[in-house]
């Protein structure tokens, strides 16, 4: 069985694993993401995504993946294949189901609805694709289905959003800053998981890492590869640097000096802090205890 599902596991690396390869699902057990998306979406030929189903549910079954988060990317409910990937997909104990294009809370809906009635346990994660430019439009509603449903991690679809929107993907995102930032914002003000898109040039470790940067920036939790190369390089991205785990424990440390009982403001190692960074120290602290436990796999 897979590592139990909680919320505040790190998410930095969610590498697609394709459903229809047995060797690449076999190679995903070695490599150090935190979460592997099986896919059976866009990944699998149309011919082929029975027999990637079957693929996929068996390995889950069978484990082997150690601490990693195993989610399986099922097709859309309005395909053909969609009803009964999802079915499967829970019989086979993964910690939760990816969607593709969802672009409204009523589509949440039913989908916690049908998982529901698959047999899922309340904490399986429901995980959505926004990729489309409804799904922009409908953040807030989408989001809100976080305290109602199993909802707890948006995607982010950036190639099929460019598509939808006809925008061009140039090295600073500049057609899509504006959806990734609301879709942070809208993450964050109801407790989602936010998911960066891919990166598509395999072979520009300069340009992917720049582009973890950047999402990290905006507020991303991390971020969709493509292929194993560009897990360490994201990981390292998305971890606290040594010197953000020596500032919080400093101020951790500052706010806990009987001195400095009552205060509400000091000054530690020469910054102005306040207990709002005390708060986002401790939350530091919490996501490196995470990531050292998931190390020891």
């Amino acid at each position: 069985m897979p590592a139990p599902f909680t919320t505040s596991r790190p998410r930095r690396s969610c590498l697609y694993m394709p459903g229809a390869n047995e060797r690449a699902l076999e190679k995903a057990k070695t490599i150090a993401a935190d979460t592997l998306l099986l896919d059976l979406e866009d990944a699998v030929a149309p011919d082929a995504k029975v027999e990637a189903r079957d693929r996929v549910c068996a390995a889950v079954k069978s484990g082997g993946y150690g601490k990693r988060e195993i989610i399986i990317r099922m097709n859309g409910l309005d395909t053909t294949w969609g009803g009964d990937d999802l079915v499967a997909g829970v019989a086979a104990g993964p910690n939760g189901i990816l969607a593709p294009k969802v672009s409204s809370a009523a589509e949440v809906h039913a989908l916690n609805d049908d998982l529901t009635e698959a047999g899922a346990s309340d904490d399986f994660a429901l995980w959505i694709m926004i990729e489309t430019p409804l799904s922009i439009l409908n953040l807030k509603e989408i989001a809100a289905c976080a305290e109602t449903t199993r909802l707890t991690t948006f995607v982010m679809g950036t190639n099929d959003l460019a598509k939808d929107m006809r925008a061009l993907m140039t090295p600073d995102r500049l057609a899509f800053q504006t959806h990734l930032t609301l879709a942070v914002t809208a993450a964050k003000a109801y407790g989602v998981t936010a998911i960066d898109g891919v990166y598509n040039d395999i072979k520009n470790a300069e340009g992917f890492e720049a582009e973890c940067q950047q999402g990290r920036v905006m507020g991303f939790d991390g971020k969709t590869l493509i292929h194993p190369a560009q897990v360490e390089a994201c990981n390292s991205v998305f971890s606290p640097s040594q010197a953000d785990i020596a500032q919080a424990k400093d101020v951790i440390a500052a706010f806990a000096d009987p001195e400095n009982a009552g205060k509400g403001v000091l000054k530690v190692n020469g910054k102005m802090t306040e207990i709002l960074h005390l708060v986002e120290a401790e939350r530091l602290i919490e996501v490196d205890k995470a990531i050292q436990l998931l190390a020891q796999d």
